[in-house]
């Protein structure tokens, strides 16, 4: 399992966009490990979208609350999050496996607890079960993944079913990406993976 290299491969707008598809106008999103909110946060604010955005950072919090007054930011760290409301979407792109693997086990139900009913899911992960220690500008970064069968299933025993999920995907810089769907409220139609 290799990190993907973060800001310097493109995010491609086709998951993204296939995320906000989930969604109806104007709907809340919550981006776990926001960081400075480039460039995800920034695409659904110009886009249209509430946006709350955690990160363990207090600088970059900062940094995303002089980008963005008008949304919310927070300081949390997203394994032990409680915000006491639902999202209709929530994402953690590059920032959920830089948690060890029990922690990562840990945040499905998290994820479940943050949706709404037919509420959308997108995270990446690495391709396969491992760990691995890189540097980033200097400091060393760590990642984890599960398995894919361990994901799927930690997907399915917290209410949430798997629409799409690539491993590797050549089109967005090799990031393995899941998108999932809350199956409370929702329609076999509506959940069923492609």
């Amino acid at each position: 399992m290799g990190p993907p290299a973060r800001s310097r491969q493109p995010v491609r707008e086709t998951w993204l966009d296939r995320f906000l598809s989930l969604l109806g106008p104007g709907a809340t999103i919550l981006d776990l490990g926001c960081g400075s909110a480039r460039p995800i946060a920034t695409y659904f604010i110009q886009n249209g979208y509430a946006v709350t955005g955690v990160d363990s950072s207090p600088a970059l919090i900062n940094i995303c609350r002089s980008r963005f007054p008008q949304s919310e930011w927070i300081v949390a760290d997203m394994r032990t999050l409680s915000l006491g409301r639902r999202f209709d979407g929530a994402l953690a792109w590059d920032s959920f496996f830089h948690l060890a693997h029990d922690d990562q086990r840990a945040m499905f139900p998290i994820f479940a607890r943050q949706l709404q009913p037919r509420g959308a899911l997108l995270f990446t992960s690495g391709p396969t079960h491992g760990e691995v220690l890189s540097t980033f500008a200097g400091e060393p970064l760590y990642h984890a993944s599960l398995g894919p069968a361990e994901y799927r299933a930690l997907l399915h025993a917290s209410g949430l079913a798997v629409v799409a999920h690539v491993a590797q995907d050549p089109t967005c810089g090799d990031h393995t990406i899941w998108l999932a769907r809350s199956v409370a409220g929702a329609t076999t139609a509506e959940v069923k993976p492609n």
